[in-house]
C-alpha cells in the first residue's frame, strides 16, 4: 500500500506541476517587454529566491555536485535557457494554438532519444498514452490554426524550443537520481539565468525601464510556473522516465485553455474540449504504467 499511495502522491506533485506551467503563457501574454527579458527575469528570480534555501543548508547540497554531474547540469541549465528564448519569443510571433501544435512533439522527441540514450523503452500503455495525448493537444492548437495570427517564423521558434526542452528534460533524467533536488535546480536555474542575461545584453534590450505590472509578471512566472512548476517535474524525474515527465508537460495545454476561458474570457470550442479529453485520457493511461523502482530516500 505504501509504495502505491506514494505513486498516487508523486502523479498529485506532477499535477500541481502541470496547474503553475499554465499559467505560464497567460502571463507572458500580459507582459509588454521583449521575450528574451521576460525569460531573463524569470530566470533570475528564481534563482535568487532559491540561493536563500540554499544558504540554510550551509551551501551542502552544492558542494555535492561532482565533477562527473556538473557539466551536465550545466548543459541541461543551457537547454532550458534556450527553451525559454526560443518559447517566449514564440509566444510573441505566432498564435498559442499553433505553439501547441508543434509542442505536442515533444513526448516524441524524448520517447525516441530515452530510447536511444537511456535505455529506456516505453512499453505499449505509454505509447498509446502518447499517441492520445499527441492527438489531444494538437486538436487544441487545430481549434485557431486558420487564426491570421500565425508565421513560419514563430511556429520554427515553438519546434525549436520543443527540442530545446526535450534536452532538459533527458539531462535531467540521467542525474537527478543521485542528486538532491535543491542544489539541481539552484545550478540548472542559475545557468539558464545567466545565459539568457547574456542574450538580452547581446540585443540591447534594456532592464529596467518597463510598466510596474511587467515586474508583477516577472514576479509571478518565477514564482509559480518556474518555483512550482518546474521544479516539480525536476523533482518527478528521480522517479519516473523522461518520456513519461514529458507526457504529463502535455496537460500544460488543457490547463491554459481552461484558464484562458476564465481570465481572458476565450471560448473553448467542441475541438478543444474533445483534445483536452484525449489529453488527460492519455495522461490517466501514462499514470497506470509503473515506474522504475527507487530504492533511495527522498532528497
Amino acid at each position: 500500500m505504501r509504495g502505491a499511495e506514494a505513486g498516487v502522491g508523486r502523479w498529485v506533485a506532477m499535477g500541481v506541476g502541470v496547474v503553475a506551467i499554465s499559467f505560464a503563457s497567460i502571463l507572458i501574454r500580459l507582459a509588454s517587454a521583449p521575450a528574451s527579458v521576460i525569460a531573463a527575469y524569470r530566470m533570475v528570480l528564481a534563482t535568487l529566491m532559491l540561493l536563500p534555501l540554499l544558504a540554510l543548508r550551509g551551501g551542502r547540497d552544492l558542494t555535492s555536485i561532482g565533477r562527473q554531474d556538473a557539466p551536465a547540469c550545466l548543459l541541461a541549465g543551457a537547454f532550458l535557457g534556450l527553451h525559454f528564448a526560443l518559447w517566449t519569443s514564440s509566444l510573441q510571433q505566432t498564435s498559442v494554438a499553433s505553439s501547441v501544435v508543434l509542442v505536442t512533439t515533444n513526448p516524441l522527441f524524448v520517447g525516441v532519444a530515452s530510447a536511444l540514450l537511456l535505455h529506456e523503452r516505453p512499453g505499449r500503455p505509454l505509447i498509446t498514452a502518447i499517441a492520445l495525448s499527441a492527438s489531444g493537444a494538437a486538436l487544441i492548437g487545430l481549434h485557431d490554426l486558420g487564426a491570421p495570427a500565425g508565421s513560419l517564423r514563430g511556429d520554427l521558434l515553438a519546434l525549436l524550443g520543443a527540442l530545446m526542452a526535450s534536452g532538459y528534460l533527458l539531462v535531467g533524467r540521467r542525474v537527478r537520481p543521485r542528486l538532491p533536488l535543491l542544489s539541481y535546480i539552484t545550478l540548472v536555474y542559475g545557468t539558464a539565468a545567466l545565459l539568457l542575461l547574456l542574450l538580452v545584453l547581446a540585443l540591447g534590450h534594456p532592464l529596467f525601464t518597463y510598466p510596474r505590472r511587467d515586474y508583477l509578471l516577472f514576479l509571478l512566472l518565477a514564482l509559480g510556473p518556474q518555483l512550482v512548476g518546474h521544479s516539480m517535474f525536476n523533482w518527478a524525474l528521480r522517479y519516473f522516465p523522461a518520456t513519461t515527465v514529458a507526457l504529463a508537460i502535455l496537460g500544460e495545454p488543457v490547463g491554459s485553455s481552461l484558464l484562458a476561458l476564465v481570465l481572458l474570457g476565450e471560448g473553448l470550442g467542441a475541438l478543444k474540449v474533445l483534445g483536452g479529453g484525449l489529453v488527460l485520457g492519455g495522461i490517466f493511461l501514462a499514470a497506470r504504467e509503473p515506474g522504475p523502482p527507487v530504492t533511495v530516500g527522498d532528497r
